[in-house]
This record gives structure tokens, sequence and C-alpha cells, in this order.
């Protein structure tokens, strides 16, 4: 079995190379620019609401569990869901529990990550008992063996969470540390099933914990996604060669492009949203701030989410949301036994077809 030893062993000197501190300061950059970028959203629930599922859909990805932006606005709980969209809705709410706990606490515990990973998984068993999955090559050929021993996974694992908490002291970046947590969380492979969509929610929930991020919004799935044979094999290169360097390089390309991409995407949110309000304000009496916040938190929205988030009767709820077809705010459009009516602007935005969104 290969070992795994303790993060603080490893020399914090060794990242600081040119090429690593030229990348550290760019992903720093950009992630400084995201967090001063996501403030200025009026309500930041919408960001967390939308842009969470971006991440649950590509995290989800990664791990061949796949399905639609369509599928997943137009499922309002996961257990209405079919099976793919069922195990994305989840880990949206696995992610916004931890996150609530995160900011809550100012802490990261262990048992916060277990939580996560059974609601992701919706059962209660824990760290791994039995023996992980072996990782073999296209010729059969055994490459990498996970901790076998469920008395070894609990103390890695009690390592791993003394290490993120910075005991002992770690002299590395914030960023760096992410980087190497991840690693050693998805070596560990902790549990019988959700390591990965689990591993990625620390990511971004490490960050909050470091002050790096008010809210969640940086996800680093879609960039793993585009990436994954890079993403696996430096994971695997770090274990055969100790090829740390390598790693946090990717790791950190990935926060300085996911940043730079969700800079973009909070832009165009903003705009539409000042947009629209202006728009809305001007032609309807029945303009409101809670009316903003459905539309622009429900992609697709329905008439029980305006009665719900307004106050108002389904009659009155009705013809507010069919007002706002007239007028070429929404789309309606029947599937199935329901009506709903689609902000098409804001789904191309978070589908990532803006160019080819309509005006308002």
């Amino acid at each position: 079995m290969t070992s795994l030893p303790p993060l603080h062993t490893l020399d914090a000197h060794r990242f600081e190379i040119p090429t690593i501190l030229k990348k550290l300061a760019l992903a720093s950059r950009n992630l400084a620019e995201l967090k001063g970028v996501a403030v200025t959203i009026p309500n930041q629930g919408i960001l967390i609401n939308t842009l969470s599922l971006q991440e649950a859909k590509d995290s989800s990805a990664i791990e061949n569990i796949v399905t639609s932006h369509d599928k997943l606005y137009q499922e309002g709980a996961p257990h209405q869901a079919d099976p793919a969209a069922r195990e994305v809705l989840r880990y949206r709410q696995s992610l916004r529990a931890g996150f609530e706990r995160v900011r809550s606490t100012g802490l990261l515990t262990l048992n916060t990550v277990l939580d996560i990973q059974a609601e992701i998984e919706t059962n209660r068993a824990g760290l791994r008992k039995l023996p992980g999955t072996v990782l073999k090559d296209g010729a059969g050929r055994t490459i990498y063996e996970p901790p076998q021993d469920a008395r070894e996974v609990e103390r890695l694992m009690g390592e791993l969470e003394r290490f993120w908490h910075g005991q002992p002291p770690f002299d590395a970046d914030p960023l760096i540390r992410m980087a190497l947590i991840h690693h050693q969380f998805e070596s560990i492979h902790p549990f019988y099933d959700g390591n990965g969509r689990t591993g990625r929610i620390v990511n971004v929930l490490y960050l909050v914990k470091e002050g790096l991020l008010d809210i969640p919004v940086l996800y680093l799935s879609r960039h793993i996604l585009r990436t994954k044979a890079d993403y696996y094999r430096l994971l695997q290169e770090v274990r055969a060669r100790d090829a740390w360097e390598d790693w946090v390089l990717y790791m950190l390309t990935a926060v300085e492009q996911t940043a730079a991409e969700t800079i973009g995407t909070l832009q165009a949110i903003k705009r539409l949203l000042l947009k629209t309000k202006q728009h809305i304000r001007a032609r309807h009496k029945f303009y409101s701030q809670d009316l903003i916040n459905n539309l622009f938190s429900h992609p697709y929205t329905k008439i029980e989410f305006i009665q719900r988030d307004l106050g108002v009767s389904r009659l009155t709820a009705t013809k507010y949301l069919d007002a706002l077809v007239t007028d070429g705010t929404l789309r309606k459009r029947k599937i199935g036994r329901s009506n709903y009516y689609i902000n098409q602007p804001l789904f191309d935005i978070l589908s990532g077809a803006e160019h080819d969104a309509p005006s308002v």
C-alpha cells in the first residue's frame, strides 16, 4: 500500500519557485476580484442558488452523473427529479448546508464533511470500514491502492482535519494548502462513495473558512471536467513521483481561470438584473424586489413559487407571470402538467450561452 505521510511534513519552501509564485499571484488577484464583484450583487442568495447548481451539475458530471440544465431547472425538489437530476440537486443541497455551517461557526470540521457526504449519498455509512477501490491502469496493473484499514483511514482523516485547521502551522498560502488538502483527501478516499464530489465541496468551503470568499461562488468543477485527463494524471503523478509542484500549478490554474470566468458570469447577471428591474418597473405596477429575487433565483419559475415568495393568490401570481410573458420578459413553456416561466437571458448566462440571449 502507498504510504500517505502527513501534509505538514512536506517542505513548504518547495512551492516558492517562480512558476508557482507567478501563478499564485494571478489566482489570488482573480479570486479577490471575484469576492469583490459578488458583494455588488444585491441579493447574495441569487448567486448561492443559481451558481451552486452549476457546480453541482459539473461536479456530478466528473463522476459520469449527467443531466441537463433544463432538467435541473424544471425540478423543484430532489424527490421529484429523475435519478441523475436528483443526485445533482442533493449535491447543491449538501453544498449549501455545508456553507451555512461554516459561515455560522467559522470552522470546517470533519463532522461537517461527514454530513456533506451523507447528504450526497443519502446514507450515514461514515468513514470507510472496508478496503477501498484499487486504481488500475489500462493493462489491469495496480497503480494506486488507498488505505485499506479502517483505523488508518480514521487516523489519516484526523491528521487532515488538523492540517486544515493549521495544526501544526504550515507556512504556505491558503490556495496552496487547498491544493494539498484536496489531493490528500482524494488519496485517502475516506468514503465508500461520493469522495470526489465531497472533496470538491471541501475546496470551496475551505476558501470560505480562510476568508478568501464570503459566499461559495468559486466552483472548480467546470475546469476539472474540461481537463479531466490531466486532473487524474496529476493526482497519480504525486503518488508515483512526488510531483507536488505540478499538481499545485494545476490547481492554481483552475482557481485563476474559474475565478475569471465567474467574474464574467456575475457581471452579466448584474447587468441583466438592472435591465430587468428597469423594464418591469417602467411597465408594471406589481414590480417588487421580491419578484426580481424570484425571477433570478429560479430561471424556471412557477406560479407556486410566485405565490410563496410574494404572498399572493394563485390568480394574482398567474396574472403577474402572464403579463411578463406578454411583454417579453419571460417565456412560457408547458412541460408535462406544469407551466414554467423561463428567464431565458438568465438561463443562457448560466448555461454558458449568453451570446444567444435575447434582449429584455
